[in-house]
């Protein structure tokens, strides 16, 4: 449990600066030199990634699994790209559906955006990313068979 929230806390200080950084460049982009609400939040999420990647390989899931760097931000990269995704979709729906033209609307939906795809990059991250080194701590782990004995079968196998 300790270690759980030890992750949890680090995922949460990595995930604030990365937050600090989206909505720092998105209110920069949007707000002060007028590039377009999508554009910005498409920008800003991918500086914010590479933040996150480094931060949560190094810290936060540092005494997980570490496959090689390829294949561990390649990962990250397509979660992080369904989440650029959703998020973008929900500017756009704020911004033009609903004619909302208002920064502080557009950075309410742009911070629930954010939001929401945390919950979803956490644990997404804890599963593919950056997987546990062997069995998750508390997990159940099948008894040992007694020497000599044989593991119990199921009726019909062989």
């Amino acid at each position: 449990m300790r270690r759980r929230l030890r992750e949890l806390g680090a995922f949460g200080v990595v995930g604030g600066i990365a937050f600090v950084v989206d909505v720092g460049l998105f209110q920069l982009l949007y707000g002060h030199l007028d590039v377009g609400a999508v554009t910005s939040k498409t920008l800003a999420t991918l500086v914010s990634m590479s933040v996150a990647f480094l931060g949560h390989r190094n810290w936060a899931f540092a005494d997980r699994d570490k496959t090689t760097i390829r294949r561990s931000f390649t990962l990250f990269a397509a979660i992080n790209l369904a989440a650029l995704a959703l998020g973008a979709a929900i500017i756009w729906f704020v911004r033009y559906p609903l004619d909302q033209e208002s920064l502080l609307i557009i950075q309410i939906a742009n911070i629930g955006s954010i939001g929401l795809n945390s919950v979803l990059r956490y644990l997404a991250y804890r599963r593919w990313v950056f997987p546990a080194i062997g069995p998750e701590p508390g997990a159940p782990v099948a008894p040992a068979e007694p020497d000599g004995a044989e593991p119990a079968r199921t009726p019909g196998t062989i």
